[in-house]
């Protein structure tokens, strides 16, 4: 959560690639940052914007993330799901000036290029990360390592810990890697891309297009106003 020594805030609507965006950026820190992230609530947002702290808003497509929500959190009802996410972004509106919004395709393809919006933004030097291969690996063995909540993965998130404690830290089993604690056998990976979740979102298909087309409408005004330049959007 924001607190004192919060220098940075990460944070979004669940599923649009914030755990990818907190490891790629801290490994290419030489120092930890303290980072505030993974509330997904936009009061931790809105904070950052009163305090005048860096802050990125991170949003991905509704169909997009809201498939891969309900492929995660499969309880949760498409309908609900959809408000949610428009009122995420509609409430941030207001407060978009006083952050850097980060698009998906653009965090998971060239998060460099975001890191030096904030940069220029807030007048910071954090170092833009380079998703070359070796960092890709690197943050996939830690995003699939993230279900075993290991404190010292959990604390290099929040910049508790050095990016060569965690490394000092990591272990390997077989072909899977921990960091200071076994994975929870009672909790499945679903942070990582892989065959299996495309195929489930692919069965999810049929009932997005079932849903409520004005629902479906508002996220994506939602969507199409938060990432434009000006904050607006044309309705559909």
């Amino acid at each position: 959560m924001l607190g004192p020594a919060t220098e940075l805030v990460i944070d979004g609507y669940t599923r649009c690639a914030s755990t990818f965006v907190v490891y790629a950026f801290q490994l290419a820190q030489e120092r930890p940052v303290r980072v505030a992230h993974h509330l997904h609530a936009t009061a931790q947002l809105v904070e950052a914007v009163r305090r005048g702290l860096p802050a990125l808003a991170v949003i991905r497509e509704p169909r997009g993330a809201i498939l891969s929500q309900l492929v995660r959190e499969p309880k949760v009802d498409l309908r609900d799901a959809l408000v949610a996410y428009a009122r995420f972004y509609e409430q941030l509106l207001t407060h978009r000036h006083g952050m850097v919004v980060g698009e998906f395709q653009q965090l998971t393809g060239d998060l460099g290029v975001v890191v030096r919006r904030l940069n220029t933004r807030f007048g910071t030097s954090w170092a833009p990360p380079q998703l070359d291969d070796e960092m890709l690996r690197e943050c996939e063995e830690l995003v699939t390592a993230r279900s075993s909540l290991s404190p010292i993965l959990l604390d290099f998130e929040s910049g508790l810990v050095s990016r060569d404690q965690l490394r000092a830290a990591r272990s390997i089993t077989g072909q899977d890697a921990t960091y200071a604690g076994a994975p929870r056998a009672d909790v499945q990976d679903v942070w990582v891309p892989s065959a299996e979740r495309d195929q489930a979102k692919a069965a999810l298909s049929a009932s997005w297009d079932l849903a409520p087309l004005r629902l479906r409408r508002r996220a994506r005004e939602a969507y199409d106003s938060f990432t434009s330049p000006d904050g607006t959007a044309t309705p559909h």
